[in-house]
């Protein structure tokens, strides 16, 4: 950004408001994607009109922009259908009668750590959308579900930050060489899982002891015909996109789709017969998915996409290192950013900032970065795709959140992150 003029000023104040609209959507009563969409449009106009070099400079950068949100927009609608596929076959219910226990602490237990590990194999998003959706068939009472729901958004950044698979920002700096596999798994595993630990105990304190009494037996579903073979399907599905990626260099929208595409065809030979089956197959999953969720999501990281565009948030990053001196604070300091502003073009901006030489590979400075922008997303539900799924599917309010959880994903972010340190001061890192 050669110089700070109007119209960066009007994105900023823009922004701001938009954001401050999507915190009071429960007071104004407007819906947040009605508020994300026209945040998007609104910076994008006026980067074309203000600030772009010239038209054809500006269509190329929101086509770049178009073209990685819809990769992520693909996923997460693929994701949401195979999930509700799976759901309308009551195939949930066969994993649900498993979790025999009703004890909450145990409960909690259970989910987080199947969150950590799953998002650490799949990634955090895809982990949270099967959550989530598993939580509705063990909890229908939904102030319970909000509370664990939450646990679910911490543990699944934690899984996510310490594995090349589980979030994309670890994914970034190991396609750029700035961590490996080994490394970055070895270093940040103890400290992801002191993060998830200290947000199970602190939300746990707030329980009273005791158990879900029945309420697994209030929301009684069928078990459709093919139930445990769409479950494995699905589960086969969401487990095939990092090995794809991992072995053919496919995106995972395009795992994504695969997956589906091969369940809706099973299900169609599975159902063929019957007439009366049409409310578990593919097209019927559709029109249960949260579209507006989807657009809220489309909107902010193209609202986002702008402010990358018109270079406002390499200044900040720029800003932040000729204040920060220390790259252990920066990094801390990014992760809490990460909270606000996506996490993706942060950490692109630092990786620009830094080179190999100066930070080489599996330095402590990038392995900070990695566990930062992953976990540090938790701290408001809007600043990690596994809080905005979360947010999406089950209407949580920002201000809810904010007043529930952000302080125990603050404190589990910072344990986490000392943890790091500790091991760091002790050579073990």
């Amino acid at each position: 950004m050669d110089a700070f003029t109007s119209t960066h000023a009007a994105m900023i104040l823009m922004f701001v408001l938009g954001y401050g609209a999507i915190i009071f959507e429960h007071n104004l009563r407007i819906n947040k994607a009605a508020v994300a969409l026209l945040l998007a449009a609104g910076l994008w106009l006026l980067y074309f009109t203000g600030l772009a070099p010239s038209e054809h400079v500006a269509t190329h950068q929101l086509a770049e922009l178009l073209s990685e949100v819809a990769q992520i927009v693909f996923f997460l609608l693929g994701a949401m259908t195979l999930v509700e596929v799976i759901d309308l076959h009551g195939s949930f219910k066969l994993v649900t009668d498993q979790i025999r226990t009703r004890s909450k602490w145990k409960i909690m237990w259970v989910l987080a750590t199947l969150a950590f590990f799953m998002s650490a194999v799949l990634d955090n998003l895809t982990t949270t959308i099967v959550m989530v959706s598993l939580l509705r068939r063990i909890l229908p009472n939904r102030d319970n579900r909000l509370l664990l729901g939450s646990m679910v958004v911490i543990a699944a950044n934690a899984g996510g930050a310490w594995t090349p698979m589980g979030d994309v920002t670890t994914t970034m700096l190991w396609i750029g060489g700035q961590v490996t596999t080994l490394g970055v798994m070895s270093a940040l595993l103890l400290p992801s899982l002191v993060t998830m630990v200290v947000a199970v105990v602190m939300l746990g304190r707030r329980e009273k002891a005791g158990h879900y009494g029945g309420e697994a037996e209030e929301g009684e579903q069928q078990v459709e015909l093919g139930a445990r073979r769409v479950l494995s399907l699905g589960l086969g599905a969401f487990i095939m996109v990092p090995i794809l990626k991992s072995v053919a260099h496919i995106p995972p929208f395009v795992g994504i789709l695969l997956g589906l595409g091969i369940m809706w065809l099973v299900t169609d030979v599975l159902h063929h017969e019957h007439e009366d089956r049409q409310h578990v197959k593919v097209p019927a999953a559709f029109t249960k998915i949260d579209v507006s969720g989807v657009l809220f999501f489309l909107g902010i990281l193209l609202g986002i996409g702008a402010l990358q565009s018109a270079g406002l948030l390499d200044a900040l990053a720029r800003g932040l290192d000729s204040v920060v001196n220390s790259p252990t604070v920066l990094a801390g300091v990014l992760g809490i950013l990460s909270a606000i502003i996506d996490n993706v073009p942060l950490v692109a901006a630092t990786m620009g900032m830094y080179s190999i030489e100066q930070y080489p590979t599996d330095h402590q400075f990038w392995d900070l970065i990695a566990f930062c922008a992953g976990t540090g997303g938790s701290i408001l539900i809007i600043g990690s795709a596994a809080g905005v799924a979360f947010m999406g599917m089950e209407k949580v309010d920002f201000m809810w959140y904010v007043r529930r959880i952000s302080l125990v994903a603050l404190v589990s972010y910072g344990a986490g992150m000392a943890t790091y340190l500790g091991l760091a001061a002790i050579g073990l890192v």
